[in-house]
């Protein structure tokens, strides 16, 4: 992925209050963080921020937070955040750090539009992978839920069956999602996709 670099992304994050520059002092204790005990959503790869942005503003009752690692896209997401949001912050990290940030505290994980690593060789890479998932256990709360959108069909099979093996059960399913049952809120690669007319595949699964 070819990334196009910000004009004083630096400062903008540094600046920012709702970057968190050191997530990790938080794993744990991030009802300290929101002070309240209301649920966490986190969205793994959040893009530009869309997604996480417009929930925090629908669901005033749940902490969310997004998660990206390159610089020039957590950057993005920053600049669209327009007027109070006490229930979202973002974090610049590697999804391999996952369990360095999180410890049994989080209530649904949002997978969208994550990189398919399309060669079987790299198959262990993909966020819904049997690696990941495990990754995964130790961050939840309690009941396990996992909500993930794609326009990757082989990504999507490979989901269906990873999320089955490792005892997840699937909730709902969609094949063409914004034709089943079109959502309130979208990502910035989902407006594009669906505008081209390419399906949108949903899965949301869960595990006690």
């Amino acid at each position: 992925m070819r990334l196009r670099n910000v004009k004083n992304k630096e400062e903008i994050m540094d600046s920012s209050s709702y970057l968190i520059k050191d997530p990790y002092v938080y794993k744990g204790k991030w009802r300290d963080y929101f002070n309240n005990d209301n649920p966490i959503y986190i969205e793994i790869g959040m893009g530009k921020g869309k997604f996480i942005i417009d929930n925090a503003k629908n669901n005033p009752d749940i902490n969310y937070i997004g998660i990206e690692k390159y610089d020039s896209v957590i950057v993005k997401g920053l600049q669209k955040i327009e007027g109070e949001l006490p229930n979202l912050c973002m974090v610049r990290a590697d999804a391999y750090t996952i369990e360095d940030i999180f410890d049994h505290e989080i209530s649904k994980i949002y997978l969208n539009f994550s990189d398919p690593w399309p060669k079987n060789r790299h198959q262990e890479r993909r966020l819904s992978s049997p690696t990941f998932l495990k990754k995964y256990d130790n961050l939840f709360k309690n009941k396990k839920c996992i909500e993930m959108r794609t326009d990757n069909s082989q990504l999507f099979t490979y989901s269906l069956v990873s999320f089955s093996n490792n005892n997840y059960i699937l909730e709902e399913v969609s094949l063409d999602l914004h034709n089943d049952n079109m959502p309130d809120i979208t990502t910035e690669y989902e407006d594009k996709f669906s505008n081209n007319g390419m399906n949108i595949y949903y899965i949301k699964c869960f595990k006690d």
